[in-house]
C-alpha cells in the first residue's frame, strides 16, 4: 500500500457519550431530585426497598453524585463563556 492509497482525516472516531451527557441544567437538578427522592424511598422502607439498605443508599448517591457533577461542569461552563464574551467584544470593537 502507498502513501497515495491511505486517506488521513483529523477526525477521531468516539462513540456515543453518556446518557446524561446533554441533559444541561435543569436534568442535573431533576437527577438530584430523583437521588433525593431515592434516598428518602429507602429510608422509610417503602415497597420496592431491598434488604440491603446500603445497596438502596448508594444507587441513589450515585444518581445525586452525576447531577452534582454534571449541573457544576454546566455552571463552570456558562461563567467561561461569560468571562469569554467581553473580551471578543472588545476584539471586535477595536477592528472597527
Amino acid at each position: 500500500m502507498t502513501d497515495k492509497d491511505v486517506q488521513q482525516t483529523d477526525e477521531r472516531a468516539h462513540g456515543p457519550g453518556p446518557w446524561w451527557a446533554d441533559l444541561g441544567t435543569w436534568g442535573a437538578v431533576g437527577l438530584i431530585a430523583v437521588g433525593g427522592l431515592g434516598a428518602v424511598w429507602v429510608f422509610f422502607r417503602l415497597p420496592g426497598t431491598s434488604e440491603e439498605l446500603g445497596a438502596g443508599y448508594y444507587q441513589a448517591a450515585k444518581v445525586v453524585a452525576i447531577g452534582l457533577v454534571l449541573g457544576g461542569s454546566t455552571l463552570v461552563g456558562r461563567r467561561r463563556a461569560r468571562g469569554a464574551a467581553p473580551e471578543e467584544m472588545a476584539d471586535r470593537a477595536e477592528s472597527r
